[in-house]
């Protein structure tokens, strides 16, 4: 007997601890997920000029904050509410506000609650430069609230009508390809149509376009690392548990795939567009990146099911893909600072492809499958539905948002930057960059002066100076030339007579 009780309390322990392991790796997962955030900060801020980064920053990091608020409020009910009525195949209705949903569902709320926040980001970028802050914060909302959560019902939710699919084949969108990315993608896509590009993106009367560069190359780098890192937890994460037999095994193909089309699609951007750009042929950072992302975008949809080679096929073809649909965004004159059209719209729709076509028991393996073929149906069906259901309603939000004038800032605003009218907080202020040789030595508080030119008797010497104002400033004089020096600093003062000077 007492041998019998003590089978009972370890087993019960046992399904407690693959309980706890499971949570543990979902907020693991999502923690990595999460982090995603910070790299979606750098890329954008080094793709955009300098005068904007303190706005694109900002959002970065309110799409977390507003996420988190519509995804606990009605996100998560319209995405894993029971579908137990009449609508149920469409959105859940259960859940609001957290209400009565059980404690162990919380490390699910948790992982789905950073899906939400990657769609909305996906949008920044697409709209970056000219967005209005408020317009920003509406379509963050309906996006992380009400279009993500219910497309997630219909493919993740047990009664969503694209999971419970067609004659038993139900569609297949692993860790989002769809789901998230192309979703993103496509509400990127009619949120740049609306709000129209930027200005001197195109020539109005010949229509030719003139690139406007980021401001640092290196913090765009920097965020397509931490990217490229991040996809690894979404895509392996995605498996969902740890406990059962099998799982490690799915996570690793998916990790490994991972890198595996990550990489092909990076390498074939990268020497394709070497290959077909000429005056000048560069091989650019930029490029590499983005197709390194769009590979990563579009495995997720079947890396637990792809053999390596067809990962890398998958890659191969997703470069291509990206090169593509930059080209054309550009030639229909669509302004994406971050090509995130491109990337996510463009390697999503190939993903949800791709996994029926290329994964195990797929076409390749068998033109015969009637069931592969059912799948590449379902799954084109899917993306269909995505599109139109994300195209439709962002078109409405978008649309009301221009009528009331609440979309786009003045021109004005857009050509000076909204960093210091919108948020009062330059990201280089002026007294920040100096280059030191023009300071209050008492105060230590760079003061920005221009052009200032004196009689000197010496090379080195402090100069001192008196501004309108009557304050004392020390110069250390540089640049001697027939008796004059010169000091070039930050501009906002004009010349002002030498008072006094002293031999250093």
């Amino acid at each position: 007997m007492e041998t019998d009780i003590n089978i009972t309390v370890l087993k019960a322990d046992l399904d407690a601890l693959k309980i706890n392991a499971d949570q543990f790796f979902l907020v693991t997962m999502s923690m990595i997920i999460f982090f995603m955030q910070c790299g979606f900060a750098f890329l954008e801020c080094g793709a955009v000029r300098s005068k904007n980064t303190t706005n694109i920053l900002i959002k970065n990091m309110l799409d977390a904050f507003v996420s988190g608020v519509s995804y606990w409020a009605v996100g998560y009910a319209f995405a894993f509410g029971p579908g137990d009525w009449p609508g149920g195949f469409f959105l859940g209705r259960r859940f609001w506000f957290s209400e009565s949903l059980p404690t162990g569902l919380l490390s699910h709320w948790y992982f789905h609650f950073v899906f939400a926040a990657t769609a909305a980001t996906i949008v920044s970028g697409a709209v970056a430069e000219r967005c209005e802050f408020m317009a920003y914060f509406v379509y963050s909302f309906v996006i992380t609230g009400f279009v993500y959560p219910i497309v997630t019902h219909w493919a993740w939710s047990p009664d969503g009508w694209l999971a419970v699919g067609v004659d038993g084949v139900a569609y297949k969108d692993f860790a989002g390809s769809g789901v998230v990315h192309l979703l993103g993608g496509t509400a990127a896509l009619v949120g740049a149509i609306f709000l129209g590009p930027r200005i001197g993106r195109f020539d109005k009367e010949t229509g030719e376009s003139h690139n406007i560069p980021g401001h640092s190359v290196p913090l765009a780098a920097l965020g397509g690392f931490i990217l490229m890192f991040g996809f690894f937890a979404f895509n392996g994460g995605s498996q969902a548990s740890i406990s059962v037999a099998g799982d490690g095994d799915a996570v690793a193909l998916a990790v490994a795939n991972t890198v595996i089309s990550g990489s092909f699609s990076a390498f074939t951007a990268m020497i394709f567009m070497r290959l077909v750009k000429r005056n000048p042929a560069n091989w650019s950072l930029l490029v590499t990146i983005n197709g390194a992302l769009t590979g990563m975008v579009a495995i997720c949809s079947g890396c637990n099911v792809f053999y390596p080679w067809g990962a890398a096929t998958v890659g191969i073809i997703a470069g291509l893909t990206y090169l593509f649909w930059s080209w054309l965004i550009e030639t229909v004159k669509v302004d994406d600072p971050l090509d995130a059209v491109a990337v996510h719209a463009g390697g999503g729709l190939w993903g949800i492809i791709a996994t029926p076509i290329l994964g195990q028991d797929g076409i390749v393996f068998g033109p015969a499958n009637i069931e592969a073929w059912k799948g590449l149906g379902i799954n084109i069906a899917g993306g269909a539905a995505i599109i139109g259901w994300t195209g439709l309603i962002c078109a409405i939000m978008f649309g009301l948002l221009k009528l009331f004038r609440v979309l786009r800032v003045d021109p004005e605003i857009e050509l000076k930057g909204l960093d210091i009218p919108k948020h009062g907080e330059p990201s280089y202020p002026r007294e920040a960059w100096g280059d030191g040789w023009g300071t209050d030595l008492e105060n230590n508080i760079q003061l920005p002066m221009n052009n200032m030119n004196g009689s000197v008797e010496n090379i080195d010497h402090i100069r001192k100076r008196k501004l309108d104002n009557g304050q004392a400033v020390y110069m250390v004089s540089r640049d001697i030339e027939d008796g004059k020096y010169s000091d070039h600093l930050n501009p906002g003062y004009e010349s002002h007579e030498i008072v006094e000077s002293s031999a250093m």
